[in-house]
């Protein structure tokens, strides 16, 4: 393990970065140390792919100074940058999947035959190097076989032979294990502490907390585009970590909540139950049950497993193991058609791209969902839809001019109650929510909780997502807990926000 003794490598100051309406980064200090591995943290929006941007020269920083072994630098682009000794792998490996692995590797690189006219690719020795390359960080490949062939995993150590086949003095990690199982992230760990045993300073950003303390050595931690502070692992805890990251101290105390759920909820059958479901790569195998009546939250930070959660649930994403049963029956779901006929809806997170079609008026969006549960052969007649639309946009209280009105021409808040009011019309008995209140405002933020109550008193059962714990805590009845893709545990009704933060530092509750 690396000490505060050791070379600096990287050292930014004072970095600042803004677009327009939005402060990205302020006074932020990162310092990088030969043969460490350094973990950039923070939540989403704390600022850490501007961070990246600014050192690889995407972005030129507004304000600071960024120096390599003792040298100001100013990269002017990723290439610039990775000639100045800095590379990155990002989140997809970004290989060419239609070359060889060595092709990839040495791309930009390549050796030539200068006995040939016009000094042609000597691919003899580009694969060489390629095996010679691999080899030498341990690694085990084929390098004649198409990248595009080759598993995740794979890929990723692939990719990042090739960002240091330059010679990188800085390597940067932009999540790397999100899309690998727990095998393949051991494997890339390996690779990691075989090049920071070699001297090169590794930056490596995630979302997953047991990660960071398993292979780093130091971490920084952003807050809303700040920096809060560096820390040694060993000197900061899990539980002191989210404190950081979230800004606030982390107390073992619970407060008293408003009911959100009927008396006899906790002894009703559950409507929708998942046993041992799970997704490679994305979800680790949890149970989950969701009751008739009652709100249940769901909380994480992000990376956790929320969203793979809820889609697996509704069938947009295929399983890898588990059952669901809906009402004690056991359910197929194939797809998102088998859950809406058996009554769950779904909200998702990206309301621009995967809820509203814009282009469509008030009343077709909140026709969709019925009219697809309904099937091609039976169809909702103009009057129908009309007298729907109006019903729910009345109840729901949607700020249009008209139902015919443009989705896409309606404010965010009012733009998700239309997307709840879809849902309604096709009167589910689970409607998923996946942050429903994500990019409006506070006034709207109540109002949609409110209709979310309301949901839960008519009988649906309703599950509730947000990265904002406060929010969960404030609407929800039981809560359960994820962290690193796998259930941390459940809370009880009356669970307060520190110990939602508890569970998710993996301190007890």
């Amino acid at each position: 393990m690396s000490n505060a003794e050791a070379e600096i490598v990287l050292r930014a100051r004072n970095i600042a970065r803004a677009f327009p309406g939005v402060q990205a980064l302020a006074g932020v200090d990162l310092t990088l140390r030969a043969g460490e591995v350094h973990a950039l943290m923070g939540q989403n929006g704390a600022g850490k792919s501007t961070l990246i941007k600014v050192l690889t020269g995407v972005y030129a920083p507004d304000a600071g100074s960024i120096e390599l072994l003792g040298k100001p630098i100013a990269p002017e682009s990723p290439i610039h940058a990775q000639q100045l000794g800095l590379s990155a792998v990002h989140q997809e490996s970004h290989l060419l999947p239609n070359l060889s692995v060595a092709e990839n590797i040495c791309a930009g690189r390549y050796p030539r035959r200068p006995w040939t006219r016009g000094g042609g690719i000597d691919w003899r020795e580009t694969n060489k190097r390629a095996r010679a390359l691999l080899a030498g960080l341990g690694i085990s490949l084929d390098v004649t076989q198409l990248a595009g062939g080759l598993p995740a995993a794979l890929q990723q150590l692939a990719a990042v032979a090739r960002a240091v086949a330059t010679d990188a003095r800085v390597l940067i990690l932009d999540e790397p294990t999100s899309s690998l199982d727990a095998d393949e992230v051991q494997a890339l760990f390996a690779l990691i502490r075989r090049l920071r045993d070699q001297g090169v300073a590794i930056l490596f950003v995630t979302h997953f907390l047991d990660q960071v303390y398993e292979v780093c050595d130091r971490m920084t931690v952003l807050r809303n585009g700040k920096f809060v502070g560096e820390y040694a692992c060993n000197k900061l805890d899990a539980r002191g970590l989210v404190a950081a990251m979230v800004g606030r101290e982390i107390a073992n105390a619970e407060k008293p909540a408003v009911s959100h759920a009927p008396a006899d909820a906790a002894i009703k059958p559950p409507v929708l139950a998942a046993k041992n479901l799970s997704r490679r790569g994305q979800l680790k195998p949890m149970d989950i049950e969701l009751r008739s009546g009652e709100v249940l939250g769901l909380a994480g930070l992000l990376g956790s497993g929320r969203t793979e959660l809820a889609r697996l649930l509704f069938a947009l994403d295929a399983r890898d193991s588990g059952d669901i049963v809906v009402d004690g029956s056991p359910a197929g779901l194939a797809g998102p058609a088998d859950a809406l006929a058996l009554g769950i809806g779904f909200c998702p997170e990206d309301r621009k791209h995967s809820g509203i079609v814009a282009d469509l008026s008030v009343r077709e969006n909140i026709a969709l969902a019925l009219q697809a549960r309904m099937g091609l052969r039976k169809f909702l007649k103009f009057s129908e839809q009309c007298a729907l639309a109006e019903k729910l946009v009345a109840a729901l209280g949607v700020k249009t001019a008209s139902i015919e009105t443009p989705i896409g021409q309606l404010s965010g808040g009012n733009q998700q109650k239309a997307i709840i009011a879809r849902w309604l019309a096709t009167q589910p008995r689970v409607l998923i929510l996946d942050e429903p209140t994500r990019g409006i405002d506070v006034a709207a933020k109540q109002e949609l909780m409110r209709e979310v109550l309301e949901l839960a008193r008519g009988g649906t059962a309703v599950l509730f997502i947000s990265a904002e714990i406060e929010e969960v805590v404030r609407v929800a009845g039981r809560i359960v807990v994820l962290r690193d893709r796998s259930k941390a545990g459940e809370l009880p009704e009356g669970a307060g926000v520190d110990a939602v933060y508890a569970m998710i530092a993996g301190a007890p509750a």
